[in-house]
């Protein structure tokens, strides 16, 4: 018998990776599709309890591989309804996964890495630093774990997870190998059957693996733009130095081009007060959007400690999204949820063991911060 870290867990591989593992171990392909619907639509993780398969070929499994989750560590439910799951990852790092009803939709919301590569200036993911991708079973581990806890069958018409979303921790396309498998699992029939419309990847602005990400899958693809001009985009979304707008622009345009069927690109614009919330700022947005087909989501900041940015006032909301409304796009302002689990959007944390010393910084300048505070205190 192999040691469990020798094992191949079975929860992360695709329709076509099973049929060769199967292959590989002298089983007809045909168990591949026998398998998932256990592991997505069963949730089980034990192969004895596998009816259709025989007592040879759960031994032969038992030696050679497993079907293990993520472990959950917590769960908490917002007054909202909102759930909010900490994931304790093989890496040894926490990460969060959010689950949010509304109406007669359910959106889990995702993460890809263990932190975060990049250092949006908004983000308090991007200040807990980064350490390691999730491989493709931590990823869709997270969906799995989902549907368990609503006791839900992916075939029921009334399951509890309609939308996914590759928005929670991490930049999905630096992950790209595991985060395919894992979308390719979400809308395989044997999996979840979610709708491709249904399953969306949100990138900062990776441009290169924008186009690598049409040769594989037609999910929707959603951009963080949160500024509509190079030099102010520079500095919140810092990725931008290496690929400015006009890149990224060509790039979603070319994917969603291929995909047909009238699909378009969410827009996510995070707005802060005084930064990237003003009237020239969404003037400047609808020239550079003019020509783009898409929806946009404004996202008001969700303050977390020493980040530097405010929440935008209602009216200034209001004013910014009655501007694009009134210019002809579809424009929403997103209701923010689970904020009293720290589950809103921005909030997600988790616990990371940081190789880029980026929280460590962090940490210094927020406790810089709070002496200056201190002090000013004192001499009032």
């Amino acid at each position: 018998m192999s040691n469990a870290t020798d094992m191949l867990n079975l929860l992360g591989l695709t329709q076509s990776q099973l049929e060769d593992f199967f292959e590989s171990i002298g089983e007809k392909r045909f168990r591949a599709g026998q398998l998932m619907k256990w592991i997505h639509h069963f949730g089980v993780d034990d192969f004895d309890n596998i009816t259709n398969f025989g007592k040879v070929l759960k031994e032969k499994l038992k030696e050679r591989a497993e079907i293990r989750g993520p472990e959950i560590i917590s769960q908490n439910i917002s007054k909202d309804g909102t759930r909010k799951w900490v994931i304790k990852v093989d890496s040894g790092n926490l990460i969060e996964t959010v689950y949010i009803p509304q109406n007669n939709r359910g959106t889990l919301c995702v993460s890809s890495q263990a932190g975060c590569g990049l250092d949006c200036s908004f983000c308090s993911t991007g200040k807990q630093g980064f350490h390691s991708n999730l491989t493709a079973a931590e990823v869709i581990g997270q969906v799995w774990i989902a549907n368990k806890s609503f006791g839900t069958i992916p075939g029921k018409i009334d399951r509890a997870i309609t939308n996914v979303v590759l928005m929670g921790m991490g930049e999905p396309l630096l992950n790209f190998d595991n985060v395919v498998a894992a979308m390719q699992i979400m809308m395989d029939d044997l999996g979840y059957g979610i709708s491709k419309r249904k399953v969306t990847i949100s990138t900062s602005g990776v441009v290169p693996m924008i186009a690598e990400l049409a040769k594989h899958v037609d999910v929707s693809l959603a951009i963080s733009l949160h500024a509509p001009n190079n030099e102010l985009r520079n500095q919140l979304v810092p990725i931008n130095k290496k690929y400015p707008l006009e890149q990224l622009l060509e790039a979603s345009l070319s994917y969603i081009s291929r995909l047909g069927e009238k699909r378009v690109l969410t827009i996510e614009y995070t707005l802060l007060k005084g930064v990237n919330d003003q009237v020239e700022h969404a003037e400047q947005m609808i020239a550079l959007l003019k020509n783009v087909p898409c929806k946009i989501n404004l996202i008001p900041f969700n303050p977390f400690p020493h980040s530097g940015y405010e929440r935008p006032s209602n009216n200034a909301v209001r004013r910014f999204q009655d501007m694009l409304y009134n210019a002809g796009f579809n424009v929403t302002v997103r209701t923010t949820r689970g904020e009293d689990i720290d589950a809103a959007c921005g909030q997600l944390v988790g616990q990371i063991k940081d190789r880029t010393r980026r929280s460590e910084r962090y940490i210094a300048l927020r406790e810089v911060a709070t002496e200056e505070s201190l002090a000013t205190a004192v001499v009032k």
